[in-house]
Formats: structure tokens, C-alpha cells, sequence
């Protein structure tokens, strides 16, 4: 290799490293990317649809909430109230986590309620039976009687129902949904509260919601 060339590879070199010591030292940049916007969930943020969103959520449950609360059934009760959650029917177009309106229902309750009201946690059913168990056959120790029958019954069930109807023309979408929730008597099969709010959103186009 003659001196002209040897020269060009140091050259080379030399500009390389220096321009990777400047990316070390001032971080990747990127000008053309989306920075993300932190937002509350009871805020309409800039990327909508004309489906059920995070602020709707907010409105809707809080509602409920409220309004369960205030029902002589949960209010003048003698003893507390035992609720189980039943799964929400989603008839609307849109693919949503459709239990989560009676999740943050309850969280809302067992924060605010003081007490008034209990849930009754029968996902855990088969954890709660080995653990029962557990304790008859004397593998655990338990504070209490461990013969005794643990488990509670409901006094009421609460579940809910979104439907929706959908207009779709040239000018755009349209969405109406309907949000309704009951309470109803595990004994004799009443109804002895019903909530509902209803939301109408139109729009261009269409949001994917997963």
C-alpha cells in the first residue's frame, strides 16, 4: 500500500470514529417520530373512533357506581350486601374488553363505598375450595374453624349490557351505544336497580380498538 493510500484509510477511519463518539456522546435522534402524549383516561385524547373509549369508560362507571351506592337495598341494609359480578353482553360492532365497565364498578365501590357493599370473588372458587381443603384435612392451619362453611352467598347479582347502532353514509360514521347495568335479587329473581347512559359519536372513519 503506497503513503496516498495509507493516508486515505486513516482519514477514513479518523471520520468514522468521530461520528460515532458524537452518537455516543449526543444520544439517536429521531426528527420524523411521534413523541407520546400522556393524557387522563377521562380525557378525549386526539386519536378517536366513534367507539367506546377511555373516557366513556370513566363516565359510565362512575355513574353506576354512584347510583348503586344510593339504592335503598345497598344503603338501608341491616347487613352488607353480598354482590357477584355476572360477564357483561357486548352487542355493539366494536371488539372491546367488555368486563372491564363491572371491574372498575367494583374497584370504585370497594374504594368509596366504606364498607356498604362486598364483592363476592368467585373467579377464585376452585383456589378458595383447595385451600378449604387445605385446612379440613389439617395440611394448613386456619384462625378459624376450619369445618366451618366459609363461603358466602350472593344477595345480589350485577351485570350489564353495551348494544350499539351504527349509521354509515359518504359524509361518515355515526354510533350510537347504549350502556345499561342491573342489579338483580339472588332470592327472587327481582330487579331492584337499572342504570343506563348513552353516547352518540360521528366521525369520519373508523378506529381498530383491540
Amino acid at each position: 500500500m503506497n503513503t496516498s493510500s495509507r493516508i486515505l484509510v486513516l482519514a477514513g477511519a479518523v471520520a468514522t470514529s468521530t461520528f460515532f463518539a458524537g452518537c455516543a456522546s449526543e444520544g439517536v435522534k429521531n426528527p420524523s417520530g411521534v413523541p407520546v402524549t400522556e393524557m387522563k383516561a377521562d380525557e378525549a385524547g386526539f386519536v378517536r373512533g366513534t367507539g367506546v373509549e377511555s373516557q366513556d369508560l370513566v363516565a359510565v362507571t362512575d355513574k353506576m357506581a354512584r347510583s348503586i351506592i344510593g339504592i335503598p337495598e345497598i344503603a338501608r341494609a341491616t347487613a352488607t350486601p353480598r354482590i357477584v359480578i355476572e360477564p357483561v353482553v357486548n352487542e355493539t360492532r366494536f371488539p372491546i374488553n367488555k368486563n372491564i365497565f363491572l371491574t372498575r364498578i367494583r374497584t370504585q365501590l370497594n374504594e368509596k363505598a366504606a364498607g356498604r357493599v362486598r364483592f363476592l370473588d368467585r373467579d377464585m372458587m376452585k383456589t378458595l375450595e383447595r385451600e378449604r381443603e387445605l385446612k379440613r384435612t389439617g395440611q394448613v392451619t386456619a384462625s378459624a374453624d376450619p369445618h366451618a362453611v366459609e363461603f358466602r352467598g350472593a344477595d345480589y347479582f350485577l351485570t350489564g349490557k353495551l348494544e350499539g347502532m351504527t349509521t354509515k353514509a359518504a359524509a361518515g360514521t355515526s354510533d350510537y351505544i347504549l350502556y345499561s347495568f342491573r342489579l338483580t335479587d339472588a332470592r327472587t329473581s327481582e330487579i331492584v336497580w337499572e342504570s343506563s347512559a348513552e353516547i352518540k359519536k360521528q366521525g369520519l372513519e373508523d378506529a381498530a380498538y383491540r
